[in-house]
């Protein structure tokens, strides 16, 4: 029997068996095919075939193992094709000198992330002479601050010579003094080459803020000679004038406005010479601050000394003025404010116990209360309500450190319960001036002063003794100067 791709060839045509023993049919009725309908009714059936098997579908199935039996017959070809084939050989680069290769590695961009130069550097050429080490800089630009031990010391770290700083302290003579030049001033300076490394560089430029009102450079000439010329820089004088509200604490309030502690603490001070600051001043009232003051033209401010103390209350207005040599303030009538006891002997400090009869927390019954309390923090400046004398100063027993001044005319005053005694017996004091510290000796249950007023040898209520005379008035002339300058400072304008 001619096979199919025989009778395709023959006659081009395919002659279907008349009779089919198998089927029992009679197959001339069947219609004739040619051989390109056969093929391409077999192309069809391998279309519809599957012969790429999913092994991800149907995994343990006979259609996935067929797969996967396929998948490995075609591998073991490949393997065995493959092992069979020669490798092709290549040239095989000359290495490159480490200077070349600095040169391509600082021109590619792949090891960036492990820190490669990006910068192009060219190999050296065979003119190249390795340098024993490696040339100073021609000049050197330097800032540095002035410490604790001063210009000269500043200036010798620096890496200033003896002989240049000998030169520039003999220039600044007349023009400004070195030992006023305050720690943490800074230092622009410049030094320049030097022969060798075994002397210093030489100093051609240095400029420094010698105060607040001048600048000094000093500049290397043409001849090798240092140059010192200081440079005036202008300043506005015009005083700084302070208002706000007393609300919870006078102290704190005139803190938050700006003011440095020094000068709230001179102000309080100066208060308590004219009112008791615990009972005539509330948190409604208004005060008024005016402080010396400069202001560079450079941007630096520098706040002085106290110049007025004043505070509204609507009922006893204060208005006090330094004046004079002696710096005193004095009311606006030209008073002297120190004609008596100072209301409150510290500073800022909270009356917590009064004059009376009271439950002594200490002992545990009531007995008469000979002063009045006030409450600070340990180390707390005490001062004397006046001028006078001390007529003990040591312990006392449930009084403490303890120290009583005679002020004349019958009048003692004692400050008890100190943390530390800062005069001595027979010690003459003036009025303000610091005695000791608050502190909690003795019969105490806190850091505060137990303050009393002792008038003809009977203990007086501080808050309510009469003052004696003895205060300053101003006259004539001098009491007309005094009230313009008032006057003028109360017409600037406030910060606030």
């Amino acid at each position: 029997m001619a096979t199919l791709a025989e009778t395709a060839l023959a006659g081009g045509r395919i002659a279907a068996p008349r009779t089919s023993r198998r089927l029992g049919l009679d197959l001339s009725r069947l219609p004739r095919m040619d051989a390109a309908e056969l093929l391409r009714r077999s192309a069809l059936q391998l279309a519809d075939a599957d012969i790429v098997v999913d092994l991800g579908d149907s995994i343990g199935s006979g259609h996935w193992w067929r797969g996967f039996a396929t998948l490995g017959a075609l591998a073991g070809a490949a393997l065995a094709l493959g092992s069979n084939l020669p490798l092709l050989p290549g040239p095989v680069p000359a290495k490159q000198p480490p200077a070349l290769q600095a040169e391509s590695r600082a021109i590619g961009i792949g090891p960036l992330a492990l820190g490669s130069p990006s910068a192009p550097r060219t190999a050296p050429t065979g003119l190249a002479r390795r340098l024993a080490e490696a040339p100073e800089r021609p000049r050197v630009d330097l800032s540095a601050n002035v410490g604790s031990g001063g210009l000269e010391a500043a200036l010798r770290r620096a890496g200033v010579g003896r002989d240049d700083l000998d030169r520039l302290f003999s220039e600044l003579r007349g023009v400004a003094s070195p030992s006023g030049v305050k720690p943490g001033t800074s230092l622009n300076l410049v030094l320049g080459r030097r022969e060798s490394k075994a002397v210093p560089r030489p100093l051609e430029f240095l400029a420094f803020r010698a105060n607040f009102e001048t600048k000094v450079e000093a500049k290397r000439g043409a001849d090798g000679q240092l140059v010192v010329k200081p440079v005036a820089i202008k300043i506005d004088n015009t005083p700084l004038r302070v208002t706000g509200t007393v609300g919870a604490s006078l102290e704190r309030s005139a803190r938050a406005a700006g003011l440095p502690a020094s000068v709230v603490q001179e102000y309080l001070r100066q208060l308590g010479y004219a009112l008791d600051v615990q009972r005539d001043v509330n948190r409604r009232d208004k005060f008024e601050i005016i402080v010396s003051h400069r202001r560079a033209e450079t941007g630096e401010t520098e706040m002085g000394k106290l110049l007025y103390a004043g505070l509204l209350n609507g009922r006893s207005n204060v208005s006090l003025m330094r004046w004079g040599d002696k710096g005193d303030f004095y009311w606006q009538t030209g008073e002297g404010v120190r004609k008596g006891l100072m209301r409150t002997p510290i500073a800022g400090a909270r009356l917590t116990s009064g004059f009376g009869m009271r439950f002594h927390p200490v002992l545990g019954y009531s007995r008469m209360h000979k002063g009045v309390d006030f409450g600070s923090p340990t180390g707390t400046p005490i001062l004397a309500s006046a001028g006078g004398k001390v007529v003990f100063a040591g312990w006392g027993g449930g009084y403490g450190n303890v120290v009583v001044i005679d002020h004349g005319k019958g009048i003692r005053t004692r400050y008890a319960h100190m943390h530390r005694i800062g005069v001595k017996n027979g010690q003459q004091i003036s009025q303000g001036q610091s005695i000791g510290q608050v502190g909690t000796t003795g019969l105490s249950t806190g850091p505060h002063l137990h303050y009393e007023v002792w008038q003809n040898g009977t203990a007086v209520d501080p808050r309510s003794v009469k003052f004696f005379s003895g205060s300053t008035q101003l006259g004539g002339a001098d009491l007309g100067r005094f009230k313009s300058e008032m006057a003028r400072l109360k017409a600037i304008p406030s910060s606030d």
